[in-house]
């Protein structure tokens, strides 16, 4: 799937997966894995690239830098959390400009005020439904192209309960929003209600965060109730986090890493996942006296 084809990719009935990445390096793994779209994670960012929770502390610049160091690395569309815009409309338009020339092909945009929190954390607050739409309208006008797409995310089921939550997300829709994403509903009856009010305006967007607040479902089941796309943003950090432990608890107890060895790509097996061999010689190529 190129780029540009996310738009028409989510009117089929099969649901998108998209797993979280952070770098270019879980970007060319997740590429190779099989999937057709990419989710550049703000918490994953946050953990991996600060050490630190998902609580705003990631500025709009270091995101652009990342959007476009995994730009050159694959092709796949990207779905960026873009936070809450990082701040007002005007703000809004200056990242949804930088993230499109950065590679974004869709941006995801909430609506809690500054700073804003993971949505499965708790303590968020929202700012007013109204400056949200604006802010949505805002994105829409800044986008160079309309295969750019624009998630709008409400936080309001944590603040305000479903029905709150539910019309923001109409309201979002018909300030022009493309994709709806209503975070962290508390069931299954939460979720098929999102489906039930808004499921025949927009395409609608999923988020599994294991230990969070929504059911974990696998995505042929999400697509089965009506979601198109699914994300799995902070997964691969949890996962890489606790292998990090064994293996740095195993080397200060052993002194080696002869005990982990088959946990671990060796030096030659990593080259080879991230295509050295292929680099060396492209660059073999442009050594050679051209004809």
């Amino acid at each position: 799937m190129t780029p540009t084809s996310l738009r028409q990719r989510l009117a089929e009935p099969r649901p998108v997966t998209a797993p979280g990445i952070y770098d270019a390096l879980t970007a060319c793994i997740a590429a190779a894995a099989g999937f057709e779209a990419l989710y550049v994670s703000g918490a994953a960012i946050a953990y991996t690239r600060l050490g630190r929770p998902d609580i705003g502390l990631v500025s709009m610049t270091e995101v652009a830098e990342t959007i476009a160091l995994i730009r050159d690395r694959v092709d796949l569309p990207l779905v960026v959390d873009a936070d809450n815009g990082h701040g007002n409309a005007l703000n809004v338009q200056r990242t949804v400009r930088m993230y499109e020339r950065a590679g974004a092909n869709a941006l995801q945009i909430e609506d809690q005020t500054l700073p804003k929190r993971c949505g499965h954390l708790q303590g968020k607050s929202l700012i007013p439904a109204n400056e949200m739409a604006g802010k949505i309208r805002a994105a829409v006008d800044a986008r160079a192209s309309e295969e750019t797409l624009i998630i709008a995310r409400t936080d309001a089921i944590a603040t305000d309960g479903l029905d709150a939550a539910l019309d923001r997300a109409a309201l979002y829709a018909e300030s022009g929003a493309d994709i709806l994403f209503v975070e962290a509903p508390r069931d299954r009856g939460q979720m098929a209600a999102v489906v039930q009010r808004l499921g025949a305006t927009r395409p609608l967007m999923a988020n599994m965060v294991e230990g969070g607040d929504t059911p974990i479902s696998t995505a042929a089941e999400l697509g089965e109730a009506g979601f198109r796309l699914v994300i799995f943003p902070g997964g691969i950090v949890r996962a890489l986090a606790r292998t990090a432990q064994d293996y740095y608890g195993s080397l200060a107890a052993n002194g080696s890493n002869r005990p982990f060895a088959s946990r671990m790509h060796d030096f030659g097996g990593l080259n080879a996942l991230i295509g050295t061999p292929e680099m060396l010689e492209l660059g073999r190529r442009y050594e050679e006296p051209s004809a």
